[in-house]
């Protein structure tokens, strides 16, 4: 019997272990499994089965005894791989995939790459020269800048077991990673309370894993749960704060891997009641699910099962995880120094799928994004569909990381143009119509109403008496806010916690605005933050207008979950603005309210009433983002140079472009020239 061994260098680590009893082969020492539809010249090389099912879930094979990896190309006369600290060998970029099977005994697999420093970007590592070698008895492995190249010695004994010789540097120092580990573990944990060490471990204990690797966290761990509903699940915008803390802490695989899967899900087909929708839209959610082969009992594999939008209450498709998705893929570049992964060419067309799914041409004639209700955080029905500011503040943060990370080539210039232009129109009209003070509700007080012009200055055709009578008593006189949303004769003047805070991190808002935000929560404090930051939204739905607005939704009653409810996980938010408006004690002073009954009402979801002193009535235990939350607020606050990684300054760019749209006629005539000039 011949045995073989191989090794991938990747930079993404999906795969899995297939069951197999084939003794040999002429390729890599084993026989080719056998699938219908296969070339003789690629048998044994697989990637999906002929399972109909594949078509509708992102499927590896696996099975208990041997290693699979599987290598996808944009042709078959360029290699793209990158380093990677996983045993597995994976890789991906745009069209073919290839699924190698590599035989049946089961080696033991060392690792050979250790894990390098968060900052240090993978530097690409030709392999051209081994491509006749399969056992790959030693690996040359330069990590770039100044780092000394690595060399990893690996023997293969007459058992067919692998043993690790020696890790030296070239220099010929002995390095002992485990033991670099361990010191830099205790130093870290060390410095970490007694509530900080909690909240690592449920944080860790909340970790999925996929094919061996690391992909995300569950919304919620709480082990006396009994129904935990869609609450197992990976959900794209509860994990931003998890991403965050990992990256913040030096751990930074999982979420490379979370982009790259999560990328793959977005090609999927997508159906409901026998229409698709778009292409580029990113899943709400994803579970891990292991299902038993066709045809066998025993042999099972490992699938990626999303949900975009279809088993949601509602059916309602979120437009926010596609937002979330590029500003987090920016964060891992800026926080990790691998800039490497939004430069491969399926990272870029995958955000050109989502710009050009929200950069769409349609009905709407003004530059923020029309959304249905509970396309967002609030994933339920609360009023907020048409135009609402959680999602135009996040379009815009989307927009400036696109603009930074797209490629600019003759395919996507227009695209860039696109997004610059955008940019600019979606910056003035939040700027100058969203905004809410002393001096704006004077201004809508005295508005006219069915102005037909150009030079109308009620543009919405908004009446006065929208103007509710709690923000006459509520809106400070220094102060102000952007407004929940805006559309014709609507205004919703509640305030937003999310949409304010990422205007402030994003520099949606000017200078000016974002300080006056600071001054509101700071005058209305004991209304915003009260027992436990942060309010989602004030102030609550209540008697006929919640019966009206939200359908008599019995979860979303006045002062509880999305009315109103008070959210720990918007900490870290919170936190980052303070950072960036240079008010750090505020957030400190918002955490210290919060570490005091976290740990103590074990992670809640959420809390209920006006003044947040109560456990929400059906809020999850042990709620990852909400640990999640409270890890990056403490980290933020320890690392402010790493904090002004993830916020923007203003774009003078962007600016400018605002002042010269002011200059330029809002309508271009046609006459009967112009009609002959396009003939």
């Amino acid at each position: 019997m011949t045995s073989g061994s191989y090794i991938g260098i990747s930079t993404m680590k999906p795969c899995s272990i297939i069951r197999s009893s084939y003794k040999s082969s002429s390729l890599f020492g084993f026989s080719p499994t056998k699938f219908n539809g296969s070339s003789s010249a690629t048998k044994g090389l697989l990637f999906k089965s002929n399972n109909p099912k594949s078509n509708n879930s992102h499927r590896y094979h696996c099975c208990d005894t041997q290693i699979v990896g599987f290598i996808r190309l944009i042709n078959l006369n360029r290699r793209d791989f990158s380093v990677s600290n996983s045993i597995w060998a994976c890789s991906r970029n745009f069209n073919t995939r290839i699924c190698a099977n590599l035989g049946s005994l089961r080696p033991r697999v060392v690792l050979l790459i250790p894990n390098v420093a968060s900052n240090i970007r993978n530097q690409s590592t030709s392999v051209d020269s081994h491509v006749n070698d399969t056992s790959f008895d030693k690996i040359y492995i330069q990590s770039g800048l100044n780092a000394k190249p690595l060399v990893i010695e690996r023997i293969e004994t007459d058992q067919g077991k692998f043993e690790e010789v020696a890790e030296k540097r070239s220099d010929g120092s002995n390095v002992n990673i485990e033991n670099l580990e361990d010191l830099n573990k205790s130093k870290v944990e060390s410095e970490l309370s007694d509530i900080e060490k909690e909240a690592w471990k449920l944080l860790h204990d909340a970790v999925v894993s996929y094919c061996g690797n690391p992909v995300g966290t569950v919304a919620a761990n709480d082990p006396a749960d009994k129904q935990p509903l869609n609450y197992d699940q990976v959900f794209f915008r509860d994990f931003i704060p998890s991403a965050l803390a990992f990256l913040l802490n030096g751990e930074g695989e999982i979420v490379k891997n979370f982009l790259l899967h999560t990328l793959q899900l977005q090609s999927l087909e997508k159906t409901v009641d026998c229409y698709s929708p778009g292409q580029g839209l990113m899943a709400a959610s994803f579970k891990v699910r292991s299902v038993p082969l066709d045809g066998s009992n025993e042999a099972f594999e490992e699938v990626l099962d999303p949900d975009f939008g279809e088993s949601a209450i509602g059916w309602v498709a979120p437009v926010d995880s596609g937002l979330w998705w590029i500003i987090l893929l920016r964060a891992y570049g800026k926080l990790t120094g691998d800039y490497a992964l939004q430069e491969r060419e399926d990272v870029q067309m995958g955000i050109r799928l989502i710009l050009k799914s929200c950069l769409a041409d349609g009905f709407d004639m003004f530059p923020s994004l029309l959304v249905t209700d509970g396309s967002c955080m609030i994933d339920r029905r609360m009023g907020i569909h048409g135009h609402p500011l959680e999602i135009q503040a996040l379009f815009y943060s989307a927009l400036r990381c696109s603009r930074e990370m797209l490629t600019v080539n003759d395919e996507t210039k227009n695209l860039v143009a696109a997004v610059s232009n955008r940019l600019s129109a979606l910056s003035f009209h939040m700027r100058e119509y969203y905004w809410v003070d002393m001096k704006k509700i004077n201004e809508i007080y005295r508005y006219k109403t069915e102005e037909y012009s150009m030079d109308a200055v009620n543009k919405f055709n908004i009446y006065p008496e929208q103007i509710p009578t709690w923000l006459v008593d509520w809106i400070p006189k220094e102060g102000g806010y952007f407004m929940g949303n805006l559309q014709p004769a609507h205004m919703d003047f509640r305030f937003f916690t999310l949409g304010n805070l990422w205007a402030i991190v994003s520099s949606l808002g000017t200078t000016r605005q974002n300080r006056e935000i600071f001054t509101l929560i700071e005058t209305k404090w004991d209304d915003l933050v009260a027992q436990m930051p942060l309010k989602i939204c004030y102030p609550a739905l209540e008697s006929e207008e919640w019966r009206i607005i939200t359908g008599c939704d019995p979860k979303n009653t006045p002062w509880s979950y999305h009315n109103g409810g008070s959210w720990p996980t918007l900490l870290w938010q919170f936190t980052l603005a303070c950072i960036k408006m240079g008010k750090p004690e505020l957030a400190q002073k918002a955490v210290n309210l919060a570490e005091k009954r976290l740990s103590v009402d074990r992670w809640p979801e959420y809390y209920d009433t006006r003044n947040g002193k109560f456990i929400g009535k059906q809020s999850r235990l042990v709620h990852t983002w909400t640990v999640a939350g409270f890890l990056t607020s403490k980290m933020l606050l320890k690392n402010p140079k790493k904090a002004s990684l993830l916020f923007w300054e203003e774009d003078f760019e962007v600016l400018q472009n605002c002042v010269c749209m002011l200059n330029k006629t809002g309508r271009r005539k046609y006459s009967r020239f112009a009609a002959k000039a396009q003939n």
